[in-house]
């Protein structure tokens, strides 16, 4: 297959790691092994000098080489023993294969280091004389003679300086587990990054990404986790802020559709009593009155509106541009009933404690002149209670008809009306439940409605209870 085969992460970190180990390792027993030969080579030669030595001793004394041979024997099993001369000639040798004994000994290793320095060793080399594989080990006497003794490699002679093969077995089993230490730690890496991986691949794709897939308890996974929750979050910021804004240019594109709307009637009536009142000049007094009664009912309709529109194209703007400032709620509320009440036969009652708000006055008269205008014109009720407690939990009931419940979940909506042609008639926009509950979610709260013998609106407005 053309091309660079790829592997994982975890894989190219445990093979490097993996190689790293097995070559210390293999250099360590490499060494060991030379070491420990080296030392069994150095003991066994020890061995063989320390018989050379009592060789030499003797003869110092004057005995005859094959006595001394005969009497003290041989620290290891068919050692052969040799005496050469200074011109290295073999004076004797228990060997009795003698063919090769004329040679001259004094170019073997052995022999030419015990001459330079007193002693020396050879390890597995072949005899000339009898074919058989010897170690040697040579040590230098009086008047230029060697002693040399060759122990034969016998089974016995190899498995004493063969390397013992325990540490060997240890070495490789603490490896092993090394290398399956190591395969688990890279494993729990390579997780982090297999799935910062992944996550980096969806989001370039721009696929929805959750926060829910748990990464290892490490460092390194708290890293992970954390890039991944703040990706989420922005991300989840960023699509509320999109929708806000589609939800934004979708309420302005229905706004402008509804105004339109709304306003063609009133204008249209407008336009048609001056149409009348101009074609017709002869009319009575009585019935141009009434026209002009009609163009001034509609241009108030438009007046309406247009301040409806106002203050809901305002709010949409954000709260962080309305001006707000510390209000007397509880004064506020009183003079708006008592303005009601002159226009009203239905009974308002209030229970209010001293309320003070940091808000925007219009905003906060708005939602209760609305509430009160709502109950007056479609309630049909004779009694309205207004109550609130000193957190700012308000109840605003009547004892009115009510709204049936298929239109209760829609009455915030701007534009909904309940009976479209009562509502028209009575002069309503359709804005103002809208901005009652734009206005009370600006002052920190929410309202619903329930509709249980009659009307009752609950909110709460978030008050300043340092001033309270």
């Amino acid at each position: 297959m053309a091309g660079k085969i790829r592997f994982s992460f975890q894989m190219r970190v445990f093979l490097t790691v993996l190689i790293l180990c097995w070559s210390l390792v293999g250099i360590f027993m490499i060494l060991q092994y030379h070491r420990e030969k080296e030392f069994k080579t150095s003991l066994l030669d020890t061995r063989l000098q320390m018989h050379n030595d009592r060789i030499i001793e003797d003869i110092h004394q004057g005995q005859h080489i094959e006595d001394i041979v005969a009497r003290i024997g041989a620290p290891v099993d068919g050692l052969r023993v040799t005496l050469i001369d200074k011109d290295g000639n073999v004076l004797y040798d228990t060997s009795k294969h003698i063919s090769a004994l004329s040679a001259n000994h004094n170019n073997r290793p052995e022999i030419m280091d015990a001459r330079a320095s007193g002693a020396g060793h050879a390890v597995a080399r072949l005899s000339e004389s009898d074919d058989v594989n010897y170690f040697y080990s040579a040590r230098l006497g009086n008047n230029g003679i060697v002693v040399r003794s060759a122990a034969p490699y016998t089974h016995t002679v190899v498995d004493f300086l063969k390397a013992d093969s325990t540490l060997l077995w240890i070495m490789v089993v603490l490896t092993l587990i090394m290398s399956l230490a190591v395969f688990l730690s890279t494993r729990k890496i390579s997780l982090s990054i297999t799935r910062l991986n992944h996550f980096a691949e969806k989001a370039e794709r721009g696929e929805q990404i959750y926060s829910d897939e748990a990464f290892p308890n490490d460092e390194l996974g708290s890293i992970a986790s954390n890039i991944v929750q703040l990706y989420v979050q922005r991300d989840e910021q960023h699509r509320k802020a999109l929708r806000f804004e589609q939800d934004k240019i979708r309420l302005k594109k229905q706004l402008t559709n509804n105004i339109n709307h709304e306003l063609k009637t009133p204008v249209a009536s407008i336009l048609l009593c001056l149409d009348l009142l101009d074609d017709h000049p002869e009319l009575a007094e009585e019935k141009k009155q009434g026209f002009l009664e009609k163009i001034r009912i509609n241009a108030q309709r438009l007046n309406a509106l247009l301040k409806d529109v106002a203050t809901i194209t305002r709010m949409d703007e954000g709260s962080n541009l309305i001006k707000k400032e510390n209000i007397d709620l509880t004064g506020l509320i009183y003079e708006i009933v008592e303005e009601e009440r002159l226009r009203t036969n239905m009974c308002i009652s209030l229970n209010i404690p001293k309320l003070i708000i940091f808000g925007n006055r219009i905003l906060l008269e708005s939602i209760f002149r609305n509430l009160i205008d709502n109950a007056i014109a479609y309630s049909g009720a004779t009694e309205m209670k207004i109550t609130a407690d000193i957190d700012g939990n308000f109840t605003i009931s009547d004892n009115g008809c009510g709204i049936a419940l298929e239109h209760l979940q829609h009455i915030f909506e701007r534009f909904y009306r309940v009976d479209k042609g009562r509502s028209r008639a009575a002069g309503g926009t359709g804005l103002g439940l809208s901005i009652v509950r734009n206005a009370v979610a600006i002052h920190g709260g929410d309202i619903k409605a329930e509709s249980v013998n009659g009307l009752t609106y609950k909110f709460q407005l978030k008050l300043n209870k340092n001033l309270t």
